[in-house]
């Protein structure tokens, strides 16, 4: 589990396909970390594999790659890295599973005064976990939907976060990675028996009042 809190903009060094999948070598500036251990990896939670005194591997199975963009990842390109949190840490962003819920592109990039505003499209369907002020997950960081727009969600970065994650590169038509709050994943799922209920009410309603 994760906090959406970057620690740190890796580098992938290489790139290569092996038997364990879509291999990428990032530099970063981590010391301890431990073969096998999670790490998430713009928003997308991997292991790691193997690990030097500035990099470490990682590798991407297929259904990974069919949900998120590292099928298009190249050498030289950053990425956010955060590691896993420890139970005594501190909660400072929000649950974030390092589950990509789906790929969202960029249809606008606005300044409004000292803030960065990013418009992104969502699927229709993912459209109801998204309230304004609630949290989100976009290539990893934790963020607070500024507003609920027609068929997608507009953020606002601050100063820090454009110059200590990637999204200040963000420009219209590029694609990010979006987890939704688990929170309101869990309600939605809890909700649908009741909302194909009402469904099915409403249709034979409108069925009787039409004969």
């Amino acid at each position: 589990m994760f906090t959406g809190l970057i620690e740190e903009v890796g580098e992938i060094v290489s790139v290569r396909q092996t038997d364990a999948g879509r291999e990428l070598r990032i530099r970063s500036r981590y010391s301890d970390l431990e073969d096998g251990e999670s790490i998430a990896i713009n928003g997308t939670c991997l292991t790691v594999r193997e690990h030097g005194s500035d990099w470490f591997t990682t590798a991407a199975v297929t259904t990974t790659l069919e949900r998120t963009t590292i099928a298009n990842w190249k050498e030289g390109a950053r990425v956010n890295l955060e590691r896993a949190m420890r139970a005594s840490d501190r909660l400072g962003g929000h649950i974030v599973q390092g589950h990509v819920d789906f790929v969202a592109r960029v249809t606008a990039v606005n300044r409004a005064g000292d803030a960065l505003l990013i418009d992104l499209e969502i699927p229709r369907s993912f459209e109801p976990l998204f309230v304004s002020h609630g949290s989100v997950a976009v290539d990893g960081v934790s963020l607070t939907v500024n507003e609920v727009i027609p068929h997608g969600i507009q953020l606002s970065l601050i100063d820090y976060t454009v110059r200590h994650t990637t999204l200040g590169d963000l420009q219209p038509g590029a694609r990010a990675h979006v987890e939704a709050d688990i929170v309101a994943k869990h309600v939605r799922r809890l909700l649908e028996p009741f909302l194909r209920e009402q469904s099915t009410l409403d249709s034979l309603a409108n069925f009787s009042l039409e004969h």
